[in-house]
């Protein structure tokens, strides 16, 4: 069995690990000397009884495949290595600190940084969509902010790149998206394209100006992805009263349901992000819907049923068990 290297160890004659980074729910991090290059790398290494998942590893392939295909310094850079040992990625090191640490710090963020964030974010998806990429999975764990502030778009697991498939719900927690960043026509199901990271772009500047992630006042799962093919978020100037009109005018037209009424493109979001006085308030605020639960009472019945009938049934199987 494949164990993680230790500091010390030579990988593929290349690398030389140098120390644990971090070791996650997937794999462990390490950073190492590129001896090729004289840089320090970061290198991936997915924990051993997951490289036989078909899903996992499907995964960890399109992520090598999109990561090598990009080139952008708003995109973590995957290096090539030819002819690998073992499964794992070689990509740049960075230091600094995920979207979401800082979040956990600082929240809401100033305003001035927030729209420079997201500008920046801009820029990378801009680049990303031109080569028909589509990310389907930004959140803040998925973004690095560097020390010398710049920033970094990660993790293309689930991207897709040129035909698309369909989407799905399977894998929910994090294979097709993240709920609480998730655009409707993927809680549908439905094909995803450019405009669905207009919307997990949108969801990040919600919480990065309101400190509030979208609809997450709602008690569950089912709530938060029912409510945002039903209804609106909250208008953020509801969390944050001091919040230019602009700026709410700006972080609604991102989160709008139907795609045909999003920004089209990044480059049009990121117009509005450098300029945002030059923004018409059309009143988006104003015509927001409150998301429908009507048929939460039946589907508190039809648990309530499958609850009680299930037991039922096997204990009658059970009792033709015993009877034969």
């Amino acid at each position: 069995m494949e164990t993680d290297p230790r500091p010390g160890d030579v990988l593929d004659e290349r690398f030389t690990i140098l120390e644990l980074v971090g070791r996650g729910g997937m794999g462990s991090v390490f950073k190492a000397m590129d001896l090729s290059t004289g840089q320090s790398v970061a290198l991936k290494f997915p924990f051993f009884q997951l490289e036989s998942d078909p899903a996992f590893y499907s995964r960890f392939q399109r992520e090598l495949q999109i990561g090598r295909m990009l080139n952008h310094p708003g995109i973590l850079k995957i290096l090539q290595v030819d002819r690998p040992s073992r499964p794992y990625v070689a990509m740049e090191y960075l230091e600094g600190e995920t979207l979401w640490d800082l979040l956990q710090r600082t929240r809401p963020l100033p305003i001035e940084e927030a729209l420079r964030i997201a500008a920046l974010l801009c820029d990378a998806l801009e680049y990303m969509h031109a080569k028909d990429v589509v990310h389907r999975d930004l959140k803040p764990t998925n973004v690095m902010i560097c020390r010398d502030g710049s920033l970094r778009i990660m993790d293309f697991g689930v991207a897709r790149a040129g035909a698309t498939r369909r989407l799905t719900l399977a894998g929910l927690t994090g294979r097709l998206g993240t709920p609480a960043y998730m655009a409707p026509e993927q809680v549908k199901g439905q094909r995803g394209d450019s405009r669905t990271d207009i919307y997990g772009l949108g969801a990040m500047l919600y919480e990065m100006t309101t400190r509030h992630s979208p609809y997450d006042e709602q008690p569950d799962l089912y709530s938060v992805m029912n409510a945002r093919l039903t209804g609106d978020p909250v208008a953020p100037r509801v969390h944050v009263p001091e919040l230019r009109p602009e700026v709410e005018e700006i972080v609604l037209h991102a989160l709008e349901r139907d795609p045909g009424n999003r920004y089209q493109s990044a480059c049009d979001f990121r117009a509005d992000l450098i300029a945002p006085t030059r923004v018409q308030v059309t009143g988006r605020a104003d015509r927001l819907q409150v998301p429908s639960f009507g048929d939460r009472r039946w589907r508190a019945l039809g648990t309530m049923f499958f609850a009680l009938t299930v037991p039922v049934v096997l204990f009658f199987l059970f009792w033709l068990v015993l009877r034969r």
